[in-house]
């Protein structure tokens, strides 16, 4: 009995079996389609159902797997979810074992072309990465592997749009932090003197509950964010007076018109969205530059502990919950004034070996003359 399409309580499904596959099991299941489909629409996904199971039959589950098959089998976040939806218009037909590196990579000018190439790699090469590759673990694909775009694409690319990528971030400071939240609504406030001491993310600080505080010690419970597991985190007493004089409120809704989430927030705030929304008009407000929460918070915490209170490296690290010293090192760690650093790093040298007697002679030939001295005499 061939497949047949048939209409049950509002949805079309089918039964029967294929008869282009020997021995075919037989199958009754809905399509995934409302009986409001056309019933040549719903054909037509029939059709294109046998077509996959007999690839399917004939040349194995890795040859037949197609894309859009790979991201329903694939966990996506909300976020990833957003980007597979520009991306399977483009590839979703395609058995994900003829999709190549330098295909995916194309994807990424062909649906963002005025994007920069850190752009095109998280929209893009990751989200599709992610997929095949979770689709290889359950045995269904062979794995792919994508090279990231060298520095000479991403220059190339900034040089086609006009615009420089990876503009190095300014850090907070003290003296920023002060004027900011002199001009920021309490909550606003609390939050970034909150960020600045802890280093914490913005998504992080916005998640956070009343039942996350434990001021009578002084701590918060920090969540997790990028693989680090929540913890808590040590506060001062400054900002535990601050906490605890701000009124816990609900945000009124949630991200992307989502319902209200569940419980009263420290800093009220049901998204990044309008963190930044307030953010800027406080800057304004101030007449101070612009700096985002992250750079703020984050980044001004490590220059902060770093450069400016001098700590070493593996304190700061702990400290601000970084996995990788390396990355905190090369991110998060921001130089400050390095000319004029470097000049009067030059100004003490030539003045200390004046000092010396030394002008004009180097110090370590100087020291290496006097012991070859020593030993002919």
């Amino acid at each position: 009995m061939p497949l047949t399409l048939y209409d049950r309580d509002g949805w079309w499904w089918f039964k029967g079996r294929i008869d282009r596959i020997p021995g075919c099991r037989y199958y009754r299941q809905g399509l995934g389609a409302p009986s409001e489909v056309p019933e040549t629409e719903a054909r037509q996904r029939l059709a294109e159902f046998e077509t996959r199971e007999i690839k399917r039959h004939y040349l194995g589950d890795e040859k037949a797997l197609t894309f859009s098959e790979a991201v329903v089998l694939y966990p996506a976040s909300e976020k990833e979810a957003d980007y597979l939806t520009k991306i399977v218009p483009e590839i979703g037909d395609r058995p994900v074992a003829e999709i190549t590196p330098q295909e995916v990579r194309n994807l990424g000018a062909l649906l963002y072309p005025a994007a920069s190439t850190d752009t095109w790699q998280r929209h893009v090469v990751t989200p599709v990465r992610s997929v095949i590759n979770n689709a290889h673990d359950l045995g269904k694909c062979p794995p792919i592997r994508v090279k990231a775009f060298s520095k000479a694409e991403r220059l190339r690319q900034d040089k086609v749009r006009g615009k420089q990528s990876r503009v190095e971030k300014v850090p907070g400071s003290w003296e920023w932090l002060n004027s900011f939240r002199a001009h920021a609504n309490p909550y606003l406030k609390a939050m970034a003197l909150f960020m600045f001491e802890t280093g914490c993310r913005v998504t992080q600080a916005i998640s956070m509950t009343t039942a996350d505080l434990d001021l009578q010690n002084a701590r918060v419970w920090m969540p997790e964010a990028k693989g680090t597991e929540a913890q808590w985190v040590t506060i001062s007493m400054e900002l535990v007076v601050e906490l605890a004089n701000l009124r816990p409120r609900r945000p009124r809704k949630g991200p992307h018109g989502a319902s209200r989430p569940k419980g009263q927030r420290v800093f009220g705030y049901a998204n990044r969205n309008g963190v930044y929304g307030a953010w800027r008009t406080a800057c304004k407000d101030a007449g101070i530059d612009p700096i985002m929460p992250h750079a703020a918070g984050r980044h001004g915490f490590g220059t902060e502990m770093l450069v400016r209170q001098k700590l070493d490296p593996a304190t700061v690290a702990k400290a601000g919950r970084w996995a990788d010293m390396s990355l905190m090192l090369r991110t998060y760690v921001h130089a400050e004034d390095p000319t004029a650093k470097v000049q009067e790093a030059l100004r003490a040298g030539r003045e200390r070996a004046a000092g010396n007697g030394l002008s004009g002679t180097n110090p370590v030939h100087a020291a290496a003359n006097d012991r070859s001295k020593r030993r002919k005499s």
